[in-house]
Formats: structure tokens, C-alpha cells, sequence
């Protein structure tokens, strides 16, 4: 599969157990959520987010989450994630750009934040290639980042 296969799906109920199964690397686990507890999350918040699946072709590769607030123009990327066998495909950078040519059809975006925890193997670096600057902002030991669109 090539990078240009890449789709983010609505999950359903007859692809749920591929999405549930997709996991990360186990030194990447602490970086972010399972599949799991971000949708179950996803359904008690106030407001329900926006998620999708990312596929490659016809196969689930990742997931990806993002947290809206239209009226005051803040799209901020909640959870990200590649399953390990999928990494360093070129999958999570065309999954990105495609959910920022999501986010720039939105009411007055003209940014998507998100934050990391700045650890050795975070996810930092990658966001930083995908355009993401250092806002200097930290909450709860992650640091902010901003991608202008």
C-alpha cells in the first residue's frame, strides 16, 4: 500500500474490533490512550468530538481525535496514533494532512493545536515535521504546539 490510499473513516459498529485491536509500540503507551479509552471518552464528553479511523486501502492503520470548539475557532488534536506494524509508512504524515484540509474547511480555523509529553520516542519531533511549533504552554506535564493552516 502507498501513502496515497490513505482515508479517515467513520468507525462502525462492523469496524470497531479493527480500530480496538490497533496498538502502538510498547514504548510509545505512554504517549497516548488506546483505541479503547478514547472512544469510550469520546462519548461522555459534553460536546462529542470528532474521531476517525485511518485507513490504508482497506485495512485499519490508525486513529485519530480532535476536540472543537466552533464558536471561539479552537481545533485542537486530542489523540493520534499509528499501530506499530504501520509506522514509517508515510501513513500518520498523510493522515495529518488530510485532517488539516478537514480542520481548514472549518468555521474560522486557522490553526489546529495539540501537546505532547516531551520524553525520549514522544511524538514531538514528528509534529514538529508536520509544522507544529511550541506554544510555551504546558498542562499537565504536556507541552502545547500550534500548526497554522
Amino acid at each position: 500500500m502507498t501513502a496515497a490510499t490513505i482515508s479517515l473513516r467513520v468507525i462502525t459498529k462492523e469496524t470497531l474490533h479493527g480500530v480496538l485491536a490497533l496498538k502502538v509500540a510498547p514504548d510509545q503507551e505512554q504517549f497516548v490512550a488506546s483505541n479503547a479509552v478514547s472512544l469510550a471518552e469520546a462519548h461522555f464528553e459534553p460536546v462529542a468530538p470528532w474521531y476517525r479511523a485511518i485507513y490504508a486501502g482497506e485495512v485499519p492503520v490508525g486513529f485519530l481525535m480532535m476536540e472543537y470548539n466552533a464558536a471561539e475557532a479552537i481545533y485542537f488534536l486530542w489523540r493520534f496514533m499509528i499501530d506499530a506494524r504501520f509506522q514509517s509508512h508515510g501513513y500518520g504524515r498523510t493522515a495529518l494532512e488530510l485532517l488539516f484540509d478537514h480542520v481548514r474547511a472549518l468555521p474560522n480555523a486557522d490553526a489546529l493545536y495539540t501537546s505532547c509529553v516531551p520524553a525520549e520516542g514522544g511524538p514531538g519531533p514528528f509534529y514538529e515535521k508536520m509544522g507544529f511549533v511550541y506554544t510555551g504552554e504546558e498542562e499537565d506535564g504536556e507541552l502545547g504546539m500550534r500548526r497554522a493552516l
